[in-house]
C-alpha cells in the first residue's frame, strides 16, 4: 500500500488510520497525513505503531517539496 499524495509505502500503522466520519482507509503516511490532520478525524491502529511512526511536527512539514508530486 502507498500513499496517495506522496506514493511512499506505507508501515502497518500507517495502512490501517481510517476515518472516524466515514470509516474507511486514509492511505497517507504520516508525514501528509499530519498536513490535514486538524480537519478530520482519524482513528489509529496505536498498537501497531512504531519509533518510525511518531508524528512529524509542524516543522517537519517545511521540507517536503509537494512540487514533486504533481
Amino acid at each position: 500500500m502507498r500513499c496517495l499524495s506522496c506514493n511512499e509505502i506505507l508501515t502497518d500503522f500507517e495502512a490501517t488510520r481510517k476515518s472516524v466520519s466515514t470509516n474507511e482507509y486514509i492511505d497517507m503516511c504520516n508525514r501528509c497525513f499530519f498536513t490535514i490532520s486538524d480537519d478530520v478525524a482519524a482513528l489509529e491502529r496505536t498498537d501497531l505503531a512504531h519509533d518510525e511512526d511518531d508524528m512529524l511536527h509542524e516543522s517537519d512539514t517545511e521540507e517536503i517539496d509537494f512540487d514533486k508530486y504533481e
